[in-house]
């Protein structure tokens, strides 16, 4: 019988290491599992209670950083009715002086209780009152817009734009203290920085 001989093992030398090259990434590209694994995140979060109480948060800044913004007038912040150059200087001027309007509600107020009292003079007086202070504001309003459209054209060099005379109307005749966005100038007509309410 023969005897095989064992070959010896030649040891194999081991590749040498890739040289790092500047301005590569010098690293193997993962693959499609590897990288789906490590985006893939948990649908449900361990901490339920606490991912809901942090969105809350969240969405309470949120809120309360677009209605700071909406009440000094920031551009961001408005709705497509409030936005612009246009609506910016309607609502100053408007700002800048007393309105007729804004004793509408008053008025209102006054009046529609003493149109319901039993008695012919009370029923007249409060219609006649009612009526009349309405009659006046629309007379007051038009005048004002027809101001407002002028100084549009004057100062922006721009033809007023569709619906100014009911964005004239809808802000004058709304209180001061309940404007919104809030007035950035005085009754004389001095800048102001509007203040957000206090939540």
């Amino acid at each position: 019988m023969y005897r095989w001989k064992k070959q010896e093992e030649t040891p194999v030398a081991s590749e040498p290491a890739s040289p790092v090259r500047p301005g590569a990434k010098n690293r193997p590209t993962p693959s499609r599992r590897e990288a789906e694994a490590a985006r893939r995140r948990p649908i449900v979060p361990a901490d339920r209670e606490a991912a809901k109480k942090e969105s809350r948060q969240k969405e309470r800044a949120e809120r309360a950083r677009y209605r700071e913004g909406m009440y000094r007038g920031e551009q961001w912040a408005l709705g497509p009715r409030d936005r612009g150059p246009q609506r910016q200087l309607i609502r100053d001027i408007i700002d800048s002086r007393w309105n007729i309007g804004e004793f509408l509600l008053p008025v209102m107020i006054v009046a529609l209780p003493l149109s319901l009292l039993r008695y012919s003079w009370a029923y007249t007086a409060g219609f006649a009152v009612l009526y009349g202070m309405m009659i006046v504001t629309i007379l007051d309003t038009v005048f004002l817009s027809r101001r407002i459209k002028k100084e549009i054209s004057e100062r922006l060099g721009e033809e007023p734009s569709r619906g100014t005379f009911w964005y004239v109307f809808s802000r004058s005749v709304q209180m001061r203290p309940g404007r919104v966005p809030r007035p950035r100038v005085t009754r004389k007509g001095e800048r102001v920085t509007p203040q957000a309410p206090r939540a």
